[in-house]
């Protein structure tokens, strides 16, 4: 975590005289976390206005065209389940993708979380879905979004496609439903990671990027060939403070040949350190204390955001999520293999004991199921 210089202590702004800490620091949702990954909402009204008026809202659950009823403002309670998941839109008429599928669960007492991503190539039966004229079939788990997406006549909706996933993600982990869900803009993140001045960072050992090139520009395609050519950027094993791009072109990578040994598990394990990270960087005191960067922050986070409550504001959220902190976030390895026919990759399947894993979270007996089965711990470093 960043701290900030001493004498900013002392010289914080009057604005932040009177005003009650649940006030001052709430977890910005998505755990921008993405999520994103959870950050801080410190402010007046006038900030916490100003960022949930930034927050884009959509109905990600149905509940509106279902005619759901609205509920109180006070009933946030645990336990709670949140489904996050990260795109990279290309044009307004692409069907979006899931790049990053997280559930973070909140215990009863709402003092802590646990954060598991979905393996987004796993194979799973997709339900039907009348919105998109969708039958429903087997297919990778990124690809429920997709199908979702594609309403008739309409340029893909991401909404209705977070809605398909949402189901299916249901559907594999036996979640009745979901509390909160939103769509985190990957490549709003890179506004986010700037506007607070850069994320500190473990790179656990020695990444070469696949996409950028040392100064952050595109490398260019291979003419005739697979992959990208010319130098790349390189991220040794150590500590890093990271910008924007660098944060996520780093979480972005997931081949062997590039230094990440296991694929896109690592992938998944780089991002929830990514998240862990960006937690601890928004409550630091360096933007805790500085209105300015701030302000730049919660706007960032505002226009990379989707959010559906069920009814409850971002806000409401994070005045209920108070009490986590970035050592109280657990994250959490489902593992799994790959799927072959013949020599054919067909996708992801969970191994043994994760069905185990998801028993344990219905029962709320997550500590000691983490207890006894250590290798369900992602480690940070």
């Amino acid at each position: 975590m960043l701290v900030g210089k001493a004498g900013k202590r002392g010289r914080r702004s009057s604005i932040w005289r009177g005003v009650p800490r649940w006030a001052r620091i709430c977890t910005v949702f998505g755990t921008v976390l993405t999520m994103l990954s959870g950050a801080v909402l410190v402010g007046t009204e006038v900030l916490m206005a100003r960022y949930e008026g930034a927050v884009g809202k959509a109905d990600l659950f149905g509940d509106q065209s279902a005619g759901a009823a609205q509920p109180r403002k006070s009933d946030i309670k645990g336990p709670l389940n949140i489904l996050l998941v990260g795109i990279d839109p290309r044009t307004p008429t692409a069907v979006p993708l899931a790049d990053s599928i997280m559930v973070l669960h909140v215990p009863a007492d709402m003092d802590r979380a646990y954060l598991f991503s979905l393996p987004r190539d796993l194979v799973v039966d997709i339900p039907e879905f009348t919105p998109a004229n969708f039958d429903g079939r087997t297919d990778k788990l990124n690809a429920a979004m997709s199908h979702g997406s594609r309403i008739p006549g309409e340029n893909p909706n991401a909404a209705r496609g977070f809605e398909l996933l949402a189901t299916t993600v249901q559907n594999v982990t036996g979640i009745k439903r979901f509390d909160a869900g939103a769509i985190i803009n990957f490549t709003g993140f890179q506004k986010i990671v700037d506007a607070m001045g850069g994320v500190d960072m473990y790179v656990e050992r020695d990444v070469k990027s696949e996409h950028k090139k040392p100064d952050g520009t595109a490398r260019p395609g291979n003419p005739g060939g697979e992959g990208y050519i010319g130098p790349q950027a390189v991220y040794p094993k150590g500590n890093h403070h990271l910008s924007g791009w660098q944060a996520l072109d780093y979480v972005r990578q997931r081949y062997p040949k590039n230094g990440v040994p296991d694929a896109d598990y690592g992938r998944q394990r780089h991002q929830q350190q990514f998240v862990k990270a960006m937690v601890g960087q928004a409550f630091s005191a360096d933007v805790v204390a500085n209105p300015l960067k701030l302000d730049k922050v919660l706007r960032a986070a505002g226009q990379s955001l989707i959010f559906s409550g069920r009814g409850h504001s971002v806000v409401d959220f994070g005045i209920a999520l108070k009490n986590i902190r970035p050592d109280t976030i657990q994250m959490v390895k489902l593992a799994g293999g790959p799927i072959y026919n013949g020599s054919r990759y067909k996708g992801e399947q969970f191994q043994p004991g994760v069905t185990d894993f998801f028993t344990a979270l219905h029962n709320e007996q997550l500590d000691p199921f983490l207890l006894e089965h250590p290798e369900f711990v992602n480690k940070s470093k």
